[in-house]
């Protein structure tokens, strides 16, 4: 495993546990020598995030879309950044630049980033770890939703082993580390037979 890509806010929220766990996951990378890929942003969780990785002595990498370089701030010290065509092109490259994934607390794009990964698990496009860092339990309501999804027959209950939940980066880190592909999760999609 090399790198790990974080969806995370361009806000820091009202809460300093959440910049604090940014700060905190952005130094557990770079000490398990874990690439940080993520948006490319230097403001909110986002900028948190990379800065700390940075300040670590580690490697960050965003990709963004030409349409947002002025409207996210764009981070001018990362190791590299990707410049791309769309936010379909963004979400594409962060997950074939990264071994693992990790949420932290965010909005709409984070919740539409994790969601689509997950999806990708279920669909077997990819067999790579996804992390909640469960901060303050920001990410409860969202596992109730699951649990009430599985509940009433939208979700099948083996697919809720596809999140690894944790209040700590380094708990959540060694989750990862010790993520075992399922085996038994059928893939329903071939990329190959999928028109470009």
């Amino acid at each position: 495993m090399r790198r790990i890509c974080v969806y995370c806010g361009s806000s820091s929220g009202f809460r300093k546990e959440y910049r604090e766990a940014a700060e905190a996951l952005g130094r557990e990378l770079a000490e398990r020598k874990l690439g940080l890929v993520y948006g490319g942003a230097s403001v909110g969780l986002m900028g948190t995030v990379a800065d700390s990785v940075l300040a670590a002595g580690g490697e960050a990498i965003g990709v963004l879309p030409r349409a947002l370089f002025g409207i996210e701030l764009m981070h001018k010290g990362l190791t590299q950044l990707h410049e791309v065509g769309s936010m379909h092109e963004r979400k594409q490259l962060m997950a074939d630049l990264s071994d693992g994934f990790i949420a932290l607390p965010g909005g709409f794009g984070t919740f539409d980033e994790l969601f689509e990964i997950i999806t990708w698990a279920q669909l077997g496009i990819h067999q790579k770890p996804v992390g909640l860092l469960n901060v303050a339990g920001y990410f409860q309501p969202l596992l109730a939703m699951v649990d009430h999804a599985i509940q009433e027959g939208f979700v099948k209950e083996e697919y809720r082993s596809f999140l690894l939940v944790h209040e700590h980066p380094a708990a959540l880190l060694e989750s990862i580390a010790n993520f075992t592909p399922r085996t038994d999760i059928l893939k329903w999609i071939d990329e190959e037979k999928i028109e470009p």
